[in-house]
């Protein structure tokens, strides 16, 4: 079951815990995408730790990644659909992760 989050919360939540609600909620964006697109190759918990691994590489590739499981649930809902993962790579390489989160929790709750 796929979660609507408050996205004002999640952005305040990250800041007072110092990130630590940010890699609940990095998390959590994973496995609800996951969810709704059908496509359950990487949970949320391990993309998270192969990020560690690879020194953040592995999240740039995860942004796009997300972006394209987006297109794919939308297409699955008949939605029309446009190339997400490039903006979010695009906002990772910039530093702006958190406005990637902000557009995919809005994409999740839109799909939900």
């Amino acid at each position: 079951m796929v979660k609507e989050r408050n996205i004002a919360v999640c952005i305040i939540l990250s800041i007072v815990t110092c990130g630590i609600y940010g890699i609940i909620w990095f998390v959590s964006i994973t496995d609800d995408i996951n969810t709704l697109s059908g496509d359950y190759k990487t949970s949320g918990g391990m993309a998270f730790l192969f990020s560690i691994i690879t020194c953040g590489l592995y999240g740039i590739y995860w942004m796009y990644n997300q972006g394209r499981k987006i297109d794919m649930a939308k297409a699955n809902k008949g939605i029309p659909s446009s190339n997400s993962g490039i903006l979010y790579l695009i906002l990772s390489i910039l530093g702006l992760g958190i406005v990637s989160y902000c557009l995919m929790q809005n994409e999740i709750n839109n799909l939900a």
